[in-house]
This record gives C-alpha cells, sequence and structure tokens, in this order.
C-alpha cells in the first residue's frame, strides 16, 4: 500500500472538497465519513480504493492499494486542486474595489475539487445535462451499478471507458438515461478507446484548445459539458460556463441586477476575467452555498 503526508494552503475548505464528493448520502462510488473520503475508481484499467483522510489540520493523509507513491501524490493533488494558481488570480482581483474582488477576499484560498478522472467529469458532465442535481445523482448511481465494476470495501468502482463502452443504448435507457445522452456516452466512451479522447493531463493552452475542440465535435457535447468537463477533469481554469443556471443566478445577486442575466451577458462579464474564467465561476457557484 502506498501513502503520504501533503501539506495543505492556507485557507483550504476541506468542507467544500468532502461536500463535492459527498453528493451521493447512498454512497456507491465513494463515502464521506469522519473527515474521511474513500473513492473506489477504476485507474488505468485497475480498480482502485482512494482514501483521503482531513483529520490532523493543515494537512491531508493519502493511501491507496493499486497506486505507487509517485501516482497518489499526483492524483491527489489533482483531486484536491493543490496546483491551481489560485494565489496570482486572488492578487489580481482583491486589490480592486469592486463586487467581484469583495466576493474572492471573502472566498479566499476557494479552489476547485477535481474528478478523480476527466472520464468521470465528462460521463457526469453529460448525466447532468439539463436536469436536477438531485435527478442526475440518481441516474449516476444506477449507471454505476449497471457498469459492473469491481466492488472494495464495498463500494463500487467509478466504470472507465473501456467499461462503459461495453453497455449499449437500451442498457443506459434503462437507468435513466434520455436517448442522446445514452448515445452521446457511448460516442465518448469508444473515442477514448479508439482515439485518447481524453489525454491524461493538459500541459499547454494548446492542450485544452485541441481538448475543446475535440469534445465540441462530438454530437451532443456543448459548450457547458465541455468547459465543466475541463474544469473538474483537469483544472483548467478559463473555461467559460456562461450557460450554467447558477452562474447566471450568483452573478445576478453579485451585480444587484434586476433579473438573471443572459448566457450572452454572462460570457461577456466573464470575458473580462481570462484566463479565470472558470475560477470566477467557481467563486459564483461558492457564494450561492454560503448564502443557502
Amino acid at each position: 500500500m502506498s501513502s503520504l503526508t501533503l501539506a495543505l494552503p492556507p485557507h483550504f475548505s476541506v468542507p467544500a472538497f468532502l461536500d463535492f464528493h459527498g453528493r451521493d448520502q447512498h454512497a456507491i462510488s465513494e463515502q464521506v465519513e469522519s473527515n474521511v473520503l474513500r473513492k473506489a475508481v477504476t485507474l488505468d484499467g485497475r480498480p482502485c480504493l482512494l482514501a483521503l483522510d482531513f483529520n490532523q489540520p493543515g494537512q491531508v493523509r493519502a493511501t491507496a492499494r493499486t497506486l505507487t507513491r509517485t501516482a497518489l501524490s499526483r492524483q491527489t493533488r489533482a483531486m484536491l486542486g493543490l496546483d491551481q494558481a489560485v494565489h496570482t488570480f486572488e492578487q489580481a482581483v482583491t486589490g480592486q474595489a469592486t463586487p467581484l474582488g469583495q466576493l474572492v477576499g471573502r472566498q479566499r484560498g476557494l479552489r476547485v475539487p477535481q474528478s478523480a478522472t476527466p472520464f468521470e467529469a465528462l460521463s457526469w458532465a453529460i448525466i447532468g445535462q439539463q436536469i436536477s442535481v438531485s435527478a442526475a445523482t440518481a441516474i449516476r448511481r444506477r449507471f454505476i451499478q449497471l457498469a459492473g465494476q469491481t466492488r472494495i470495501s464495498g463500494l463500487h468502482c467509478y466504470p472507465d471507458a473501456a467499461a462503459v463502452s461495453q453497455l449499449d443504448a437500451s442498457a443506459l435507457r434503462s437507468v435513466g438515461f434520455s436517448a442522446s445522452k445514452a448515445e452521446t456516452l457511448l460516442t465518448v466512451s469508444q473515442c477514448c478507446c479508439e482515439h485518447a479522447l481524453l489525454p491524461d493531463a493538459l500541459h499547454s493552452e494548446t492542450d485544452a484548445q485541441s481538448t475543446e475542440q475535440a469534445l465540441l465535435g462530438i454530437r451532443g457535447l456543448g459548450p457547458w459539458s465541455v468547459n465543466y468537463t475541463l474544469l473538474r477533469g483537469y483544472g483548467y481554469l478559463d473555461g467559460s460556463l456562461h450557460g450554467d443556471v447558477a452562474v447566471q443566478k450568483a452573478l445576478q445577486q453579485l451585480l444587484a441586477l434586476k433579473a438573471r442575466p443572459t448566457a450572452k451577458a454572462t460570457r461577456d462579464w466573464l470575458a473580462a476575467f481570462t484566463p479565470w474564467r472558470a475560477l470566477v465561476a467557481a467563486h459564483l457557484w461558492q457564494s450561492l452555498q454560503v448564502q443557502a
């Protein structure tokens, strides 16, 4: 078993990270309990149980049976967003006497939790298109069970593209997918297997743009799904999530607008914050959580 301990940066929000991974209270693929995340996932074709323990202040202890120590460090840093350059963004924004500058100042240190794999992020984006979070969570749960992956310590491993490509549309329909979503997910899975649709990481802006264009070329994937995937799958902080209803709602509240801004108006407002548009969207999301 590999294990390591990493220091957490100042203002790191453990509750926000655990809330993101604890959306499914039925704990099919991940379980959050006593400040510990246990996550079962298929990595490099092998079942893996990852545990992230936050019980010691200011640090996280990570363990996994099937990962090398180097791979475990890379996986943990990615999921926690530890390499996201949030300090540079905060320095640029919080010095401005603007509503966003004030918001970021209150939410200093905010990082964007990532899914365990880019494929998990993309499949969640497909499932969640135009339905409520509760409905999407229920479909995701049945989808994980349908894929029939290895169970570790009572948890189902989140499937990889190879496993999903073996399913058919009727099976996906039976667990709540629409016909179009089933077709899109199967197409994505085949492309991952045959054409390396999702790279392991994005190493440059060129990589991000290439991946974005490849995803947008698939029927059923629009800008929201693609930019959400880039954010949650890779920690790419400049995707424009202007079509997200929650982002629009939070922007309305932030700017004290009489009506919710349109997608175009939201896109135009976010454009001023390149290369941090997705991180700005994450701050807008968080502002709704704080108010709730």
